[in-house]
C-alpha cells in the first residue's frame, strides 16, 4: 500500500496552503507597505534557498533571536519549509540563558536581529557547535541572510516529508525549578493545536490580527490560523500600551492576543477610553490566570469579545478554552475557570495515584491525546516523570464545576502549607483583586518560624489609589479564612514577570528564601 495513502497534513503543509489559499489577499502589513500571500511564499521560498545554499536540510537545528520584525516570519517560514528543528532564543532572555539552550539543543545555526550582533559574536565564542550565524540585515559578524535570499528567485513552497513522531523544534520552559527543559514538540502536536484553534477559537469573519507578543514563541501560533481563514497581521515590534491603542484604530484591527499583565495595563491606560477600539471582534488571552474582576472589568468596558485558551509547552494552547458566550461577566467565579476541554484531547482531574477525583475537590490536570509532546530532550528521567501512568501530568492544580468548567486553583509547585493547611495563592489573588484599589498581585509563601510558610500579598495598586494593608488581610479572611490571610503586605510598583509574561514567582521567592533550592520552611 502506497505510504502516503492516509499521511496526515501537518504545520509545513498548513502553511503553504494558507499561502496558496488566498495568493491576493493582504497577509502581512509592514507599516505603511502590504504583502499579498503571493508576496509572503515569495520572500519564505528565497529565505529557504538561502538556508539550502548554507546546506540546511531537514533537521537542522536552527534558532532565531530577534525582536518582532516581519523577517522573522520569512525565517520561520523557511525553517517550516526546510524542515528545520527549530528553536526560540527570547530576545529579553540574558545570555547565559542563551548559550544553555544553544548547547543543550546542539543549535548549529543562530538567524539574529543585527541589534544582537554583540550577543551574537558572544554566543559563538561561548557555544562550540554553534557553526553559522546568519543576519537579518548588514552586519558585521556572520552573513547577511535578507542579502543572500535577495539573489534568488521565488519557487513555489513545498513542504518537507515528515512524519508525526519527527520532532519539529525544542521550546524551553521557563525553568521555574532547576535547568529549563526542551520540550520536544511533534508535526503531530503542532498540526493538532492548528486543527483545535481552526474549529473551536471563534475568529472574525475578517480577521486583521495585531501581534505584539514575541512571533518567535506564541505570537506565531495565531499566524497560521490567520491566513487559513483569509485574514492578514499586523505585527508591533513589542506590546507599548499607547502604540497598541493607535495601532487597532489606525488598521480596524478585529483581533489581538493578550496576556493577562498586558490587559491590566491597558485597563489602566488613560488612552483606552479616548481611541476607537470598537473594530475587535476577538481578544485572546492566555499564558497565566486572569483575575476574574479586572476580566469582569475588560468585559464591561470593552464587550463579550473574549476567548481565553489554556495550555502549556508540553501541550500547547489547546487543553481547554472559554468561549466568548461563556465569559458570564454577572459571574466571577465563571470569569475565574479557565473553561472545558477541547474535544479534541482526553483531560482528567487526577490525584497522586492516578485516581480521578470527585467532582469539586482539587486533582491535577493531566491530559492524553495527539497534542501531548514527544517528551523533555535529553531527559529521560523529567520525561518519565511528566508523563508517567500514560498521562501528561502539567502541574496545574484545578477543581472542576457542575457544568464541567475547570477552575485552576494553582501550580502544584506554587501551593503553600502554612500551619498544615495547603493554600493556593490563586484563590488568594482573586479575593485580593476584587478590592477596588488593587490593580495586580501576586501571593508567595515565604519563611515563618511558627507557620513554617507565611501567606505573603506583593500588591501594585491603580494610579491614585490607597489602601491599608490591614483592610486587605481582613478582605482575605472574610472571604476565604483565617489561614488564607496573608501574614503581610506588600506595596511595590510592578510584578517582575518572566520573558514570557507571566508572574515571575520564582524571582519574588528567591527575594525572601535566597538562592535555596528547599523553599519550604
Amino acid at each position: 500500500m502506497n505510504d502516503d495513502l492516509h499521511k496526515a497534513t501537518f504545520f509545513p503543509d498548513l502553511l503553504v496552503a494558507a499561502l496558496n489559499r488566498h495568493p491576493d489577499r493582504p497577509a502581512v502589513y509592514l507599516g505603511d507597505q502590504v504583502l499579498t500571500g503571493r508576496e509572503v511564499a515569495a520572500e519564505m521560498s528565497r529565505y529557504a534557498q538561502a538556508y539550502a545554499a548554507h546546506g540546511l536540510t531537514k533537521g537542522s537545528p536552527v534558532a532565531i533571536l530577534s525582536p518582532n520584525r516581519p523577517e522573522v516570519l520569512f525565517a520561520l517560514g523557511a525553517n517550516m519549509v526546510t524542515g528545520c528543528r527549530a528553536s526560540a532564543l527570547h530576545p529579553l532572555g540574558s545570555i547565559d540563558d542563551h548559550a544553555y539552550v544553544i548547547d543543550d539543543a546542539e543549535l548549529e545555526t543562530v538567524v539574529f536581529d543585527p541589534s544582537f550582533a554583540e550577543r551574537a559574536r558572544q554566543l559563538q565564542e561561548r557555544c562550540p557547535g554553534l557553526k553559522r550565524l546568519l543576519s537579518l540585515g548588514p552586519c558585521e559578524i556572520g552573513e547577511d541572510l535578507l542579502a543572500l535570499a535577495s539573489t534568488f528567485t521565488p519557487r513555489p513552497l513545498v513542504a518537507p516529508d515528515v512524519q508525526p513522531e519527527d520532532v519539529a523544534g525544542l521550546a524551553y520552559t521557563g525553568g521555574t525549578t532547576g535547568k529549563p527543559k526542551g520540550v520536544m514538540g511533534t508535526y503531530r502536536s503542532g498540526a493538532t493545536m492548528t486543527m483545535i484553534q481552526m474549529a473551536e477559537w471563534e475568529w472574525p469573519e475578517d480577521t486583521r490580527f495585531l501581534i505584539c507578543t514575541p512571533l518567535s514563541h506564541a505570537g506565531a501560533a495565531f499566524f497560521i490560523p490567520t491566513l487559513l481563514t483569509g485574514g492578514s497581521i499586523v505585527v508591533l515590534p513589542h506590546f507599548e500600551p499607547g502604540l497598541f491603542l493607535e495601532t487597532i484604530e489606525k488598521y480596524r484591527i478585529t483581533a489581538t492576543m493578550l496576556v493577562p499583565t498586558m490587559l491590566y495595563v491597558l485597563l489602566d491606560h488613560p488612552k483606552l477610553d479616548q481611541t476607537d477600539v470598537s473594530s475587535l471582534r476577538t481578544v485572546y488571552y492566555g499564558a497565566a490566570a486572569c483575575s476574574p474582576t479586572r476580566l469582569q472589568e475588560a468585559i464591561t468596558r470593552l464587550g463579550p469579545i473574549f476567548f481565553q485558551y489554556y495550555g502549556q509547552a508540553e501541550c500547547p494552547m489547546a487543553i481547554t478554552s472559554l468561549k466568548k458566550e461563556d465569559h458570564d461577566v454577572n459571574d466571577l467565579d465563571r470569569l475565574a475557570t479557565c473553561g472545558r476541554p477541547t474535544p479534541w484531547v482526553k483531560v482528567r482531574l487526577l490525584d497522586e495515584d492516578l485516581n480521578e477525583v470527585k467532582r469539586g475537590e482539587p486533582g491535577e490536570i493531566c491530559v492524553q491525546g495527539p497534542l501531548v509532546m514527544a517528551g523533555y530532550w535529553k531527559k529521560p528521567a523529567e520525561t518519565e516523570e511528566a508523563l508517567r501512568g500514560g498521562w501528561l501530568h502539567t502541574g496545574d492544580i484545578a477543581r472542576e464545576d457542575e457544568h464541567g468548567f475547570y477552575t485552576i486553583v494553582d501550580r502544584k509547585k506554587d501551593m503553600i502549607v502554612s500551619g498544615g493547611f495547603n493554600v493556593f495563592p490563586r484563590e488568594i489573588e482573586d479575593v485580593l483583586a476584587t478590592h477596588p484599589a488593587v490593580s495586580q498581585c501576586a501571593v508567595i509563601g515565604v519563611p515563618d518560624e511558627k507557620w513554617g510558610e507565611a501567606v505573603k500579598a506583593i500588591v501594585v495598586l491603580r494610579p491614585d489609589a490607597t489602601v491599608a494593608p490591614n483592610e486587605l488581610i481582613a478582605l482575605v479572611k472574610e472571604h476565604k479564612g483565617a489561614h488564607h490571610a496573608p501574614k503581610s503586605v506588600e506595596f511595590a510598583d510592578s510584578i517582575p514577570v518572566s520573558p514570557l509574561g507571566k508572574p515571575d514567582k520564582k524571582a519574588l521567592r528567591a527575594q525572601y528564601w535566597g538562592s535555596t533550592e528547599r523553599q519550604v520552611h
